[in-house]
């Protein structure tokens, strides 16, 4: 379990050593919002290899962009990841206005 002091996240998939296994999560940290809309480059990309499944937890302000097919979680404060076989657990802070 690892924990990231980051702004946003963006969450996505490619393909996995061989065709039948299980898909690579590929995860880009940011400092800052909406980090697709400005073309901006992640401070750090992850790699998690052999993931059947995401769990995101406690996280409530999250987007899901059908053209690029990626996740996007805005106004973090912390995230932490964890792998438990194949399944990948996302869990964290989020500063959310009140509404």
């Amino acid at each position: 379990m690892k924990t990231y002091n980051v702004k946003s996240i963006t969450l996505s998939r490619k393909p996995g050593k061989d065709k039948e296994g299980f898909w690579t999560a590929f995860i880009g940290l940011f400092n800052e919002n909406n980090p697709h809309l400005k073309a901006k480059v992640p401070f750090e990309v992850l790699n998690i290899p052999d993931v059947e499944k995401v769990r995101i937890h406690e996280l409530r302000n999250i987007s899901y962009y059908l053209m690029g097919n990626d996740i996007i979680i805005n106004n973090l404060e912390e995230l932490t990841i964890e792998k438990k076989d194949n399944i990948l657990i996302l869990q964290g802070k989020q500063d959310l206005p009140e509404e």
